[in-house]
């Protein structure tokens, strides 16, 4: 496995025409917005969420899920994926002939020769929830953290803190991504449309929340020393770039719909460069007329030459290895995104693999 070992900042820019990019449950689910400032406000959860239900239909297992769609408890999901391997007699025999100390630390508590792994298991597992096996605990995380770098690939990217009887590990994501939010003024929609909404024997009404237009923007990072402890490598970053890009396209739900990626920017430093730039939205010169209203990307302007400066500056100090980018292809980004930084172009379109589970 390529494991990834190289820091890197990214930038995301995407646009939302007539939509609401992140309803707030505690507010009628109308998009969140800073009303002081009149910003829209995007949470890192809401990213992560398209990214989880894209590589999900993909085939890709996700260990935060849902069983038959289903909302269940962390312990629930981690009996499921545990179940999974343990019930897979040639999946654990491979993964014994892989690693020779989690088999010793199985042969140790469980004995060997074993010819039905789950049935060992459930045998030592401690009953009473009282009582404590730092042993059984102890082969549970070894055992947790191969499944995570074989399995899930969402744990690999965005880490997971597992609140869960008998396991005391806890993953930090090699992927951190901050709260988006608008690089101009929105407002919402005034509208008293309403939708339909269908329960289980009757239906009620409610008012569509959406904003005109937003061009919004989310920094993350990824640290290549989270990704030694989830096994995040070199192919789950370009698994993670395009499913940050097309999860986005593919949630069409009628909130959702209206939204379109637009950049995307990632800095790529040396192996022995070790910290990080920091938060790329603050060397954007955004601009925007204040005589009317903004209703389309024909409305902003986003100058990068700040940015693509910096990493210049970067580049001559040897601290940067290359720079990856996309631009959205079909629309016209020559008068909205300017002086952007030089970049290796990457499609962001193309499709990804279907992951077939086993």
């Amino acid at each position: 496995m390529n494991i990834l070992n190289k820091n890197r900042d990214f930038l995301f820019g995407f646009e939302a025409n007539m939509a609401n990019p992140n309803g707030d449950p505690d507010h009628e689910n109308k998009p969140r917005i800073d009303y002081e400032t009149a910003t829209l406000l995007v949470s890192d959860e809401r990213r992560k969420r398209d990214c989880r239900d894209f590589l999900k239909n993909k085939g890709y297992e996700i260990f935060v899920d849902t069983l038959d769609d289903t909302k269940v408890t962390m312990e629930t999901m981690f009996e499921n994926i545990m179940n999974k391997w343990l019930s897979n007699k040639d999946k654990m025999d491979t993964l014994f002939k892989q690693n020779d100390m989690i088999k010793q630390k199985w042969e140790q508590i469980f004995g060997k020769n074993c010819d039905n792994y789950k049935a060992e298991y459930d045998s030592k597992k401690p009953k009473s929830k009282n009582k404590k096996n730092n042993d059984f605990i102890k082969f549970n995380n070894i055992l947790l953290t191969e499944i995570v770098k074989q399995s899930l690939i969402d744990i690999r990217l965005f880490g997971s803190a597992m609140a869960v009887e008998n396991v005391s590990k806890s993953y930090t994501g090699p992927v951190q991504i901050n709260w988006g939010y608008s690089l101009h003024p929105v407002e919402e929609v005034k509208s008293n449309s309403i939708t339909s909404i269908m329960n289980d024997d009757s239906s009620t009404f409610g008012k569509k929340n959406k904003i005109y237009y937003a061009l919004v923007a989310h920094y993350g990072t990824m640290n290549k020393y989270s990704a030694k402890y989830t096994g995040m490598t070199e192919d789950d970053a370009s698994i993670f770039r395009k499913a940050l890009v097309q999860g986005i396209m593919a949630n069409q739900t009628d909130s959702k719909q209206g939204q379109q990626p637009l950049f995307y920017i990632e800095v790529v430093y040396k192996p022995d460069f070790d910290v990080f730039l920091g938060d790329l939205r603050r060397f954007l010169e955004v601009s925007y007329p204040d005589d009317k209203p903004i209703r389309s990307l024909n409305d902003v302007k986003i100058d990068f030459k700040d940015l693509k400066n910096v990493i210049e500056k970067m580049k001559q100090k040897g601290y940067v290895d290359e720079v990856i980018g996309w631009v959205y292809p079909y629309i016209d980004t020559s008068k909205s995104l300017v002086n952007m930084p030089l970049y290796k172009e990457v499609d962001l379109l193309a499709p990804i693999s279907n992951k077939v589970v086993g």
